[in-house]
Parts: structure tokens; sequence; C-alpha cells
């Protein structure tokens, strides 16, 4: 009699194995096709093969007391526009069993693994507040991990099976456990969306393309705080080269009518 099979591994990526067997063919997802518009084709995509990733939504960069808005004076308005549309896209998207992976900046303590240059992005005269120092309003340390300035903003909530990631560089996908993840969850489509669109999230979207990943800017769920050619570019070259550009009206009216 044959024994029953333990499951190895997660779904789908996953084995049954017992003693003297192991069932390596893997289960096959339920396909949840869906047709969504973009700037430039109509596309049939897969939800069961999706997952969204939200960038950067921290207090650091979206709070006026955080690192951008309190110590650069940057107005930090523009980076607070995609919460309204993410508070009503992501628990439609849960509903339907899309992953929703938060990709945030939360650097070691020590910063070990952060290069001079990279110091220099955020304390360009090694006089002022950079990585891992405090910030004067509240005493955060600047994108440290747990810190309040690395925390995603209240407005947005993380809930219970969601997924976190912490990154250490624009590209999320640079020294991080992302790409194994997605692949484990067996996703080939990724919805992105947070800030700045034209540095962590351009950067994080090229890189899911060269890794052979679907990629989808999800336009009202995504911002930037630099000049507006800036944005148009990012535009321009995710549709021209990296992947497709939508909006998340017609992802909700997608899932209403699949």
């Amino acid at each position: 009699m044959n024994l029953p099979l333990k499951q190895l591994g997660v779904y789908p990526n996953a084995w049954g194995v017992n003693e003297n067997f192991a069932d390596i063919t893997r289960p096959q997802k339920t396909p949840k096709p869906l047709t969504l518009p973009t700037e430039t084709k109509t596309l049939r995509l897969d939800l069961a093969k999706t997952a969204i990733i939200i960038i950067d939504m921290q207090n650091d960069f979206c709070h006026p007391d955080g690192w951008l808005g309190h110590i650069v004076g940057v107005d930090v308005t523009p980076a607070r526009q995609p919460i309204a549309p993410l508070q009503n896209l992501l628990p439609k998207l849960r509903d339907v069993e899309v992953p929703v992976i938060w990709l945030n900046w939360g650097n070691r303590p020590d910063l070990l693994n952060i290069s001079a240059g990279l110091h220099h992005v955020y304390n360009p005269t090694g006089e002022g507040v950079g990585l891992g120092d405090k910030l004067p309003t509240n005493n955060a340390k600047v994108l440290m991990k747990d810190s309040w300035a690395a925390a995603v903003v209240d407005e947005l909530s993380i809930s219970p099976n969601d997924i976190c990631v912490d990154k250490y560089r624009m590209s999320g996908f640079w020294d991080t456990p992302l790409d194994s993840i997605l692949k484990n969850l067996g996703i080939t489509t990724i919805l992105f969306t947070g800030v700045n669109a034209d540095q962590c999230v351009f950067t994080t979207l090229c890189d899911a393309n060269f890794l052979g990943y679907d990629c989808i800017l999800v336009k009202d769920c995504t911002a930037t705080t630099s000049p507006e050619y800036c944005w148009l570019a990012t535009l321009y070259n995710v549709k021209q080269c990296f992947g497709f550009v939508t909006d998340s009206s017609e992802i909700l009216t997608g899932i209403n009518n699949s």
C-alpha cells in the first residue's frame, strides 16, 4: 500500500514525497484569465500567475516628516497620490488571491551592505542626515528596517497574508530574495506600483523584464517627486522597451467582468 504524500515546498513549486517516492511533477494552477486594456495593446493575462508589487510607499519618501520631505525639502504630495487608488485596488486583488508584495528599503543596522556611492546619494556632503542617521523630527533612523522612517505609510494596510521584502538598492532584485519568492509562487506577470516611478519602480521593472517576467506599470498607482519629464520618459521607456502601462480602473473592471 502506498504511503500518503507530504508536501515539500510552496505551492505550486512543491513536491509530494514519502519514504520511497517523490512526485516532482508540481501541481498546476487553475487559470484565471483576465482581459486588460493597456495604452499600447489589449492583454490577456492569467491572474493565477500574477502578483502586485508596491514599492517604497514609506514614511521616508511619502510623509512630510520623512527624509525626502523634511531633510531634502521635497514636496511629497505627488508621492502620496498612489495611496487612494491602492486602497481601492489591493483589497480586490487579495479577493482573487493575487499575491501582494511590499518591496521597501529596510537597511541592516550596521549598513555593511551599503556602498560609499549609495551613502553619497543620501548624504552628498557627508555632513547631512543620511542612511541610518536620525531624523530630527522623531529620531527615527533613515530607511532602517523596523524604524518609523522605513515603515509603510499609515494609510496603506499590510494584511497578514501579504509578503514583505526588504531591498537595499533602487532595484528590488539586487541582493534580495524577490526573484526566488516570485518563482516559488509561480508568478510570470507583475503589476508595478509605488514610488519613485523613474527610480526604484523603473529599475525594479527593468530587472524584472531582464529576468523574463511580464511587466505592467499601473499608472495611477505610481508616482514620482522628480520633474515631469522624468515621469514622461519612464512611461515612454516602459511602453517602448519593457512592458505595458495601464490604470487600476481597467484592472478592477476586468476583474469584475471575469
